[in-house]
């Protein structure tokens, strides 16, 4: 039921942010428009608009008259990523624990729910585009367009990470508790716990940021069967 609500640009991106990340597309590697579009049985809009999506991540490059290829972030830079990405989440965090409207409220708390329900469904998939909206209810209910903008922009590099971090055992279990003491800071107005919550929430520390290194390094092995 969740794939029918993905467009064929999101379908078609997911697959191939997870044919990347996975190491079935090499770093270098040159993708075929055309073929994409035969390979998924869509139109050029949905695969441009993907190509694009994956350029705004920072996993594809466009080099004008030779093509479009894979790219590679390396590990130290993604840490970089995300501990600036943590900074300006524990931002957003705090200025919506002053700043949130009610009906901002009710939908933060409506994400919550739905990321509820993915995670007790073991849905990976669903719970990655719930967190997504999740956050973004934070950033506009910091009602500071310019940081929202920032955070908007630097979340979209790093999709496809934030989206591997799930795959790590009981990493989405842990990611919904978080949740919850995130909505609770803000739903009682605490910036300080609001800020801190979503900083942690963030950033790869300690175990975590094991975990994740491994499961990069894991997914860059070449795979013998595809599917």
């Amino acid at each position: 039921m969740a794939n029918a609500k993905r467009s064929n640009a999101q379908r078609l991106r997911d697959s191939l942010e997870n044919a990347i990340i996975n190491g079935r597309l090499a770093p270098g590697e040159r993708l075929d428009p055309e073929a994409l579009g035969r390979e998924f049985s869509v139109s050029r809009t949905p695969v441009r608009e993907a190509i694009q999506q994956l350029v705004a991540s920072g996993l594809v490059t466009v080099t004008p008259k030779k093509g479009t290829f894979v790219a590679k972030v390396g590990i130290d830079q993604l840490i970089e990523m995300f501990e600036v990405m943590a900074e300006l989440e524990g931002m957003c965090g705090r200025l919506a624990a002053r700043r949130i409207t009610e009906a901002e409220l009710a939908a933060l708390r409506g994400t919550l729910e739905r990321c509820e329900a993915a995670a007790q469904a073991g849905d990976t998939d669903e719970y990655y585009y719930e967190n997504e909206a999740f956050h973004d209810c934070i950033y506009a209910a910091s009602h500071n367009a310019f940081l929202a903008g920032e955070a908007r922009q630097l979340k979209q590099r790093l999709k496809p990470y934030r989206r591997l971090q799930l795959q790590v055992r009981q990493r989405m279990r842990s990611s919904l508790h978080e949740h919850q003491a995130i909505v609770a800071a803000i739903e009682t107005g605490d910036p300080v716990a609001a800020e801190c919550a979503l900083r942690d929430h963030v950033l790869i520390q300690g175990e975590r940021f094991s975990d994740f290194v491994a499961s990069i390094r894991e997914f860059e092995k070449p795979l013998t069967v595809t599917g």
